[in-house]
């Protein structure tokens, strides 16, 4: 905060020819009204036009005397409080403007009044008068710019007006009122009010309390609590400073030798429910469907003690000039929809109060914080605060302050940039070295920050004027935050961002040309860090490129790797940053310093200095190493992954190191997996729909090493759709695949043996799919393993028909994976008996076992039947099948099984084997 000497925003001064003596006056929009002296009990009204003209509209009549008045811009009428024969009148003066046409007629309704249709064409052209009477006289007024709802302050309570829009007809709405609220506040006598957005600030004398309104849900056991508001618990800010024996002290003095003051105290958010101030709710609206239900929140409660003197207290320190300012969301950081007056959207909410030479402004958001104090040289009047400013009627002048009021809200609109630090005269400080004049310019840049935040911003004909002077003061703040060795040296970042200056023309106004040694700060380094390791377009000069690696070899060498790896320095010498990295690297090796040396060696094609960098590790270090800097394999542009230079050359000439590499990167969150999906289609030319070999070789790799299990069934599902795309399509990889299945079941949990009847299956199988044996048998390992969800597999392996033994094997296997083994065995029975038995041996056992003569063998019996002598793979599994049942049950239970026109000379010989067993046991 600075004050302004001398200077006052005003563009223009005018003298307001009053007919009559002027006791109380406000302004609302584009109009000023006037009240007279208590002799004439009339208002003037007169309108704003531009260049401060003033242009009578008119006067109207008041009952009385005017004590205090508002203007409200919602709803655009004039509230009074008015005093005749010792009484106060509350009234609202409705549909005025309709004076400047020249009609005199008026209409005095009561609040609430319904009006009947047939008065509608009257109503229209004339002014309405809305009397609202309250049982305690009115002691001070304020209206909502938010929603037009309007606050009276009585002694102990607090009555809220609704503001209603009465639909009369099509042709005309009226404006009325509806009492809806009480707050009962206990010894409390308000001398000021402020009311916004269901915020009430209330003055006393010496005290300031600020309450919230908030929107509860209704129910029946909330009533009560809602009707009664919020009680104050027993600790309060006084207690501890009574005497218990002080009634009974024997040095007790008269009362009125004394003043007795209470000690000043400041609580903030849930503190100030200490303040000893109860407030209890009353409802006063009819209840419908949409009655609204409040209850109270505290927010700050301040009180003050009065000023001392040595000759006794001054009875004129008293509170006043109270106000709450809403600032909306508009200008530069508003969206289309919110740009319109109506659609404004409340970004925040302050609220100021003054003392005689002191004024106060708090923010009032998640937080309640005292943001600036002001200290006038006189003792003030009257203050107003704007956006931009606070201006302070003195007893002598009009002072004037700049406020943070704009930078507040702009910080809760966006934390990450730090306006509170924070235009021709700031020119003159462009290049003073002192951190004197960061002050200034954040003052500065202030002003045109509210300016730009302004409701009328945008239909303002300086709008690029403000937007030019707003860039040039935040590159003003840029160059302080680079120049400087402060402790906020990151907002150098934010202010240069805002300016739209690009990294070149700051590097032009902080590096001097040549090749002397200057001497860098935090906030210049931390720029121009934060800019590098973006994905940007800009792309620095040879000249540019070369100075920034000089810059971080003299202040951050150990970031040289980083800086080399931004798309903005693709145009360096790389010779010299070699140089560079070689004396880093006497000082403090590391793989990713090798790493860079060789990204650069490639981008000289010396192919040597190549193969000696890439050899001074082994590959699972350099994997390794990529982590540290994953831009030598990939870059962003324009959101995209783009493959080096480096990933390239590493593609044709090792590609399990890249493979490698990527997985590393995965495993620590430096690529995403859909990502590393378009970085290695790009790397291979391959088309949206193609899967090259060298990405099912990174699936595969991270299918070894990750450990998250829904990235693992999204990585299975991919590998088995390619496996069996290629195997349906005919379609061999385009590249050898870089591990075997056999290395895949050795290394990886999730391709599990190949069982044997699926080999059998395989044995009688077609030639042509022995051409795809890699394909087919890690589709059936996969099948294998317990890893895969065969149910979300079952869509992925529809185009494998039973037709072939790939497509039977597969059918098979997933119907055993999912306990459905009597499909499975007649899938066998009709397509590959020959592996029936060995199918049965593996898979029925434990729970299943029963289906060897339940299922196993009847079906046997019935097809052996059907076909004779012609099917001897069927006979020979059906004596093996006997066999083995013969072996688990009991002689009655196995002769149960047998056919009875079956041949007693087929069967007595397993017959003889079960009851032999039985003997023996």
């Amino acid at each position: 905060m600075v004050q302004l000497y001398n200077l006052h925003p005003f563009g223009s001064q005018r003298v307001v020819p009053c007919k009559q003596e002027p006791a109380h006056f406000c302004c609302g929009q584009d109009v000023l009204f006037v009240a007279s002296a208590a002799a004439s009990c009339r208002v003037e009204v007169f309108a704003v036009r531009e260049e401060g003209r003033c242009e009578a509209l008119g006067s109207f009549a008041t009952l009385g005397p005017v004590l205090r008045m508002a203007h409200s811009s919602a709803g655009d009428y004039l509230v009074t409080i008015e005093e005749k024969s010792k009484a106060t009148f509350l009234r609202a003066y409705t549909n005025w403007r309709c004076m400047s046409a020249g009609s005199s007629r008026v209409c005095v309704r009561m609040v609430g009044h319904k009006m009947e249709e047939s008065y509608s064409e009257a109503l229209k052209e004339q002014m309405s008068v809305v009397e609202m009477p309250l049982s305690d006289p009115p002691l001070c007024i304020s209206c909502c710019p938010v929603n037009g709802d309007l606050l009276v302050g009585c002694k102990n309570k607090l009555v809220m007006f609704c503001l209603k829009y009465r639909v009369i007809n099509q042709n005309l709405t009226l404006l009325d009122f509806e009492r809806s609220l009480i707050l009962h506040i206990d010894n409390l006598i308000p001398a000021e009010v402020a009311f916004c957005a269901r915020h009430i600030a209330i003055t006393t004398e010496l005290d300031v309390l600020i309450l919230k309104l908030e929107l509860v849900q209704q129910s029946a056991d909330r009533t009560d609590q809602c009707a009664q508001g919020v009680s104050v618990p027993e600790k309060s800010v006084d207690e501890g400073v009574k005497d218990e024996n002080t009634s009974t002290h024997p040095l007790q003095l008269e009362l009125d030798e004394f003043i007795i003051c209470q000690k000043p105290v400041e609580l903030l958010g849930e503190e100030s429910k200490l303040c000893e101030i109860p407030v209890t709710l009353e409802s006063t609206e009819l209840p419908t469907e949409d009655t609204k239900h409040f209850q109270v929140q505290y927010l700050l409660f301040r009180r003050f003690a009065p000023d001392q003197s040595p000759f006794g207290f001054c009875e004129e320190t008293k509170l006043h000039s109270v106000q709450l300012l809403p600032v909306y969301q508009t200008g530069i950081s508003a969206t289309a929809y919110e740009k319109t007056e109506n659609k404004r959207k409340l970004l925040s909410l302050f609220c100021f109060f003054s003392l005689p030479h002191v004024g106060y402004l708090y923010s009032l958001g998640k937080l309640v914080e005292l943001i600036s104090t002001y200290q006038y040289s006189e003792k003030s009047e009257q203050a107003v605060l704007t956006p931009q400013f606070l201006h302070v009627i003195t007893s002598q002048n009009l002072q004037c302050f700049t406020v943070r009021c704009s930078a507040a809200a702009a910080r809760g609109g966006d934390p990450y940039i730090d306006t509170t630090v924070k235009v021709e005269y700031s020119r003159t400080y462009e290049n003073v070295k002192t951190e004197s004049c960061i002050h200034l310019l954040s003052e500065a840049h202030l002003l045109v920050r509210a300016a730009i935040m302004d409701p009328h911003f945008l239909k303002s004909d300086e709008k690029e004027d403000l937007l030019r002077a707003f860039r040039e003061s935040c590159a003003f703040l840029g160059d302080c935050y680079s120049r400087f060795d402060t402790k906020d040296y990151h907002l150098a970042l934010p202010y240069y961002r805002m300016s739209g200056l690009s990294m070149t023309e700051v590097l032009k106004r902080l590096v001097s040309e040549g090749d002397e040694i200057q001497t860098y700060e935090r906030g210049f380094i931390f720029y121009l860090t934060h800019s590098l390791n973006e994905d940007s377009n800009e792309e620095l000069s040879k000249e540019s490129g070369n100075k920034v690696l000089q810059i971080f070899y003299l202040a951050d060498p150990v970031q040289l790797p980083d800086i080399l790896c931004s798309p903005s320095m693709r145009n360096i010498c790389p010779l010299t940053a070699v140089k560079y990295l070689q004396e880093v690297e006497k000082m403090m090796p590391s793989v990713v310093l090798t790493l860079t040396k060789a990204f650069l060696a490639l981008k000289m094609g010396n192919l040597t200095m190549y193969e000696h960098e890439m050899q001074s590790y082994k590959e699972t270090t350099l994997a390794c190493g990529f982590i540290g800097q994953p831009r030598l394999l990939q870059q962003r542009k324009e959101g995209i992954v783009m493959p080096t230079e480096f990933a390239v050359h590493l593609k044709e000439m090792q590609p399990g190191l890249l493979v490698a590499a990527t997985v590393a990167l995965h495993e620590n969150s430096k690529i995403e997996l859909e990502e590393a999906d378009t970085f290695f289609k790009m790397l291979c030319n391959s088309s949206e729909n193609t899967i090259p070999q060298l990405l099912v070789d990174f699936w595969e790799a991270l299918l070894v090493v990750s450990s998250q299990e829904k990235i693992l069934q999204e990585l299975l599902l991919r590998v088995t759709s390619q496996y069996v795309w290629r195997i349906s399509k005919k379609q061999l990889p385009e590249t050898k695949p870089l591990k075997t299945t056999e290395d895949l079941i050795n290394s990886c949990s999730h391709f599990g043996l190949i069982v044997p009847w699926v080999t059998s299956i395989m044995s009688v199988g077609c030639l042509y799919d022995r051409d795809y044996h890699e394909d087919i048998s890690r589709l059936q390992s996969l099948l294998c393993s317990q890893s895969i969800n065969i149910a979300s597999a079952l869509p992925v392996l529809e185009p494998l028909t039973e037709a072939d033994s790939v497509g039977l094997t597969v059918r098979v296997l997933c119907n055993t994976r999912l306990g459905k083994y009597e499909e499975a065995i007649d899938q066998l029975l009709s397509r590959c008996p020959d592996a029936v038995v060995f199918y049965a041996q593996h898979e029925l056992k434990g729970d299943s076992q029963a289906l060897w003569w339940n299922k196993l063998l009847p079906e046997l019996c019935k097809r052996t039947r059907l076909t004779g002598n012609d099917c001897p793979v069927l006979i020979s599994s059906l004596k093996e099948t006997l066999s083995i049942v013969a072996m688990e049950l009991k002689l009655r239970d196995f002769l149960s099984l047998l056919p009875e026109d079956g041949t007693a000379a087929f069967f007595l010989p397993h017959l003889l084997h079960c009851s032999q067993r039985k003997l023996v046991t």
